[in-house]
């Protein structure tokens, strides 16, 4: 179709107007049609001829506001700008070799630390009184000093603990992430040797007694596991960085109507 046509020359016309082999050029390469495929091309010819015609009739009727049409089409021109310049410029700050990199510069901040622990826990409420609570604590320093007496927690556990869902496995809540549950429970539950049972703990459920299952580990999370936040951290960081400075490579003024 477009065999011996330069860039310049004309294919078509439509309404008058010319329609550039440039144009339509651009038209394949954003539709990616190869200009190989010549059934391809001659269809996508017949479409483009027949949009610009309808485009055209439609600029030439009244029912549209062409001007805000106009100041709309700018805006979304903006925004393609801003999206396709970033797309671009961030490809080469977060490919897999500057993720990868950062991992392994910064691999203490993709530690885990964990336990494993048994508790007993007896619950406290809002609506109880001084009474009720002491109450509670009085039965919460009974099973205790059954603990340390060399009872087995886990049947203490299953007996005394209020707390349905561990209780029947023996108390063992499993492994436990630094950071996952209260700040009190968890350094508690950090500071215990294993097969150690803690003293008499409160916190906002109630009072807990704790036995550490097993010593506290430190996990390496995988690149793999962590490469998806890596990127996605880079490269707001660098789209950060970028924006302002573009932003002061020109001035701005606000003019005042005062």
């Amino acid at each position: 179709i477009l065999n011996g046509c330069s860039n310049g020359e004309g294919i078509a016309s439509v309404g008058g107007e010319s329609i550039s082999k440039e144009m339509f050029d651009a038209y394949l390469a954003e539709k990616r049609i190869p200009a190989t495929n010549q059934k391809s091309v001659k269809s996508a010819l017949d479409s483009y001829l027949e949009r610009e015609a309808l485009t055209m009739a439609i600029s030439k009727s009244n029912l549209l506001d062409l001007e805000a049409l106009e100041y709309e089409l700018r805006e979304i021109k903006k925004q393609m700008l801003i999206s396709r310049y970033f797309d671009q410029y961030l490809k080469t700050i977060t490919d897999n070799e500057a993720v990868r990199n950062f991992y392994s510069e910064n691999s203490e901040q993709y530690t885990v630390q964990r336990v494993k622990v048994a508790h007993v826990l007896l619950r406290t409420r809002a609506s109880m009184d001084d009474s009720e609570i002491g109450a509670v604590r009085t039965r919460a320093q009974e099973i205790y000093s059954k603990a340390i007496s060399g009872n087995d927690f886990s049947k203490l556990a299953e007996e005394y603990s209020e707390d349905n869902i561990s209780a029947i496995k023996g108390g063992d809540l499993g492994w436990l992430n630094e950071g996952a549950v209260d700040p009190v429970f968890i350094k508690m539950a950090f500071s215990l040797e294993k097969d150690e049972i803690s003293e008499i703990i409160q916190t906002p459920f109630g009072y807990h007694i704790i036995k550490s299952l097993k010593t506290p580990q430190t996990l390496q999370k995988s690149f793999e596991a962590v490469k998806g936040d890596i990127r996605y951290q880079l490269r707001a960081e660098a789209k950060k960085t970028e924006f302002e400075r573009l932003l002061s490579t020109v001035d701005i003024e606000k003019i005042s109507n005062d």
